[in-house]
């Protein structure tokens, strides 16, 4: 169920305010649909209360806006979470752990970098050269990644100085979220699993900070772009206003 909010400041921030709708467009997991977005009014700011309540509720961040899917007649995509004290890694995850220990860790504030942004770019280009962040670019990297808030840090992963990794996550007032992650696409660490080991971190990392979940974003039953997600167990998945156990059985998308 919904957590309620504490303060009420909050709730009455969240009544009052606006959201719009997109013009329907092509859909970036589910090639033959359409899709609609529900986004918070982007003259408001980023408030981090307000954001982590949103989050509750299904909303997930890019750059400076909040927004979920709101499609009329599908909905394949899923807000997930891990509930961090009950997570219980598998064989595969276990040694995915053990292998990146010798990895320094260093978290950054949200800010632009150069080395960040390099390995973006070669991320980008040999990764997802057939996705909409398609050829990649600074100022979309900018309007992406970078946000002047305190509760968004960049979590750099090195081996003996250099950055195989960049972990963008915001801490809430009940988790962390995981934004995006991009990382070295040299076949030398493939089999570091450098994907899978940025949210074991941030599992770990919760852990660490009595949080209790960590969200990461939406699941979708026909992408294999989300499959990875249900390797993270257990997980909860948000249907109406509740957080369940488990994933959905059944998606209805037409």
């Amino acid at each position: 169920m919904l957590r309620p909010l504490k303060n009420s400041s909050t709730q009455s921030s969240l009544q009052n305010l606006r959201f719009f709708l997109t013009k329907p467009h092509d859909c970036s997991y589910l090639g033959s649909h359409e899709a609609t977005t529900l986004f918070m009014d982007p003259h408001t700011p980023v408030d981090h209360d307000m954001y982590s309540a949103l989050t509750l509720m299904g909303f997930r961040r890019s750059g400076t806006h909040l927004y979920r899917p709101h499609c009329q007649e599908c909905n394949a995509c899923v807000s997930v979470r891990v509930p961090v004290d009950d997570f219980e890694p598998d064989r595969s995850l276990r040694r995915t752990e053990r292998n990146n220990q010798d990895l320094e860790v260093i978290e950054r504030p949200a800010v632009f970098d150069d080395e960040h942004y390099a390995l973006y770019e070669r991320y980008i280009s040999t990764r997802h050269s057939d996705g909409e962040m398609y050829p990649p670019a600074i100022e979309q990297y900018r309007a992406f990644l970078n946000i002047a808030h305190d509760f968004s840090r960049l979590v750099e992963f090195r081996l003996e100085g250099r950055l195989l990794a960049v972990a963008a996550v915001d801490f809430l007032t009940h988790g962390l979220s995981a934004i995006y992650t991009f990382f070295d696409p040299d076949d030398a660490f493939r089999s570091r699993s450098m994907g899978s080991w940025a949210v074991i971190w941030q599992i770990r990392r919760a852990q660490s900070l009595g949080l209790k979940h960590v969200y990461l974003g939406y699941w979708i039953h026909k992408s294999q772009k989300m499959d990875y997600k249900q390797r993270f167990k257990p997980l909860e998945y948000l249907q109406g206003h509740r957080w369940r156990r488990g994933i959905p059985i059944t998606q209805t998308h037409h």
